[in-house]
């Protein structure tokens, strides 16, 4: 999608004798071009659980350890987050614990999310089934009850191919 913004905004300036893009005052030969950013991707309801999501990327054992400190990206590749520790709730579900928000790493809270909405890709994690804005309206993680899992064991963990 932001290729095609950029496609949009080179063609525009092309058209329109080299003016930047955005709101054009003057005379008449000139037009109001609105180029907006990047638009996250919409995703269509998915009928599948997210433990079906997950079976479709074939998970793969994994050491918790190696998975403390690896980044979490959005769609973009930004960092949404490093994952702190990795929790099993009571119910039996894992969760990867990831500080996000704030500033410069100030006024971060903790975010819990489930091992089955992202995906390995290499030395990072991609939130495949959790947005940008679902990271935001999250609440922070206080589960007293969850216990964390030891460096040493085995989880299994979806793969994704960039």
């Amino acid at each position: 999608m932001f290729k095609r913004a950029t496609a949009i905004l080179i063609i525009a300036t092309i058209a329109f004798g080299g003016h930047s893009a955005g709101a054009q005052q003057g005379s008449s030969d000139r037009a109001l071009v609105l180029v907006s950013g990047p638009v996250a991707p919409t995703k269509a309801p998915d009928p599948l659980s997210p433990e079906e999501r997950m079976q479709r990327r074939h998970p793969q054992p994994v050491k918790v350890g190696d998975l403390i400190g690896l980044p979490v990206l959005d769609d973009y590749d930004r960092t949404l987050g490093r994952v702190k520790s990795v929790v099993r709730t009571a119910s039996g579900k894992v969760q990867l614990i990831v500080p996000y928000g704030g500033f410069l790493g100030w006024r971060q809270r903790p975010v819990a999310v489930p091992i089955e909405v992202v995906a390995i890709a290499g030395r990072q994690l991609a939130a495949l089934d959790m947005t940008r804005a679902e990271f935001d309206a999250a609440p922070a993680w206080n589960d007293p009850k969850s216990e964390p899992v030891p460096a040493s064991d085995i989880i299994r963990i979806g793969l994704y191919k960039r």
